[in-house]
């Protein structure tokens, strides 16, 4: 069985820095990732090549056996890709309402008009927003608020999950409780998640390997216990 995703030489600069210098992953089916380290490290820079959303100086990028990224080169546009992402922060669209922001990703994915309403209640429900439906996300509550981020990164079901730190902004009790739904959600949906944070502590309890971003590189790590 092909990876869900796997990563080699890939290298990014910004403003002449180098950000990534070559760095490699592997991603199996069904696994949940932690990668870990600093802010800045370019642990967003590497999700955002993963998404097709930034093209590496160099690289290549594998989505399910298939190429999607030989350097410079997008050969599978971002909306292709069968990625649902969690942006650090939400990035929730402020016009839009709870359904209008899990509808809009169904859209996108060609899910036919009359089913869109059904997946959008059913994915509001399973994490914790059953009735929001029609509330402006102006109005959500900071977990709630991520509760729908998290909504609509798994609306169109996709095969690979791509979390940048999804926890941060919340206290530890939301911490705790948006992660036992992200871990029921895993379970029921079957994804592979690859989840960035500055904080090793954060999922441990549901991840299957960690891997930490040192130098630019991706090295395995043995915190926790994670790695056998």
């Amino acid at each position: 069985m092909s990876a869900a995703m796997e990563m080699q030489g890939v290298r990014v600069e910004l403003g002449g820095a180098v950000v990534l210098a070559g760095a490699a992953l592997r991603l199996e089916q069904g696994e949940h990732v932690l990668l870990v380290g600093p802010s800045g490290s370019g642990k967003s820079t590497l999700l955002r090549v993963a998404a097709g959303l930034m093209r590496p100086a160099a690289g290549r990028v594998w989505l399910h056996g298939a190429l999607a990224t030989d350097g410079t080169r997008l050969l599978m546009p971002p909306e292709r890709r069968g990625i649902g992402y969690l942006f650090q922060g939400g990035a929730l669209w402020p016009h839009l309402s709870a359904h209008g922001n899990l509808e809009f990703v169904l859209r996108a994915a060609h899910v036919p008009r009359r089913e869109r309403r059904g997946r959008a209640d059913e994915m509001l429900e399973w994490v914790g927003l059953e009735g929001f439906g029609g509330r402006p996300t102006g109005t959500l509550s900071g977990g709630e608020a991520q509760r729908l981020a998290l909504a609509r990164a798994l609306v169109a079901r996709p095969p690979l999950v791509l979390l940048d730190e999804p926890l941060g902004p919340l206290d530890r009790a939301l911490r705790s409780a948006l992660l036992e739904r992200l871990e029921l959600l895993q379970r029921r949906l079957g994804f592979t998640a690859l989840h960035v944070t500055h904080d090793p502590d954060e999922a441990a309890s549901i991840a299957s390997r960690m891997l930490a971003l040192e130098a630019g590189s991706v090295v395995e790590s043995s915190q926790h216990g994670l790695i056998p």
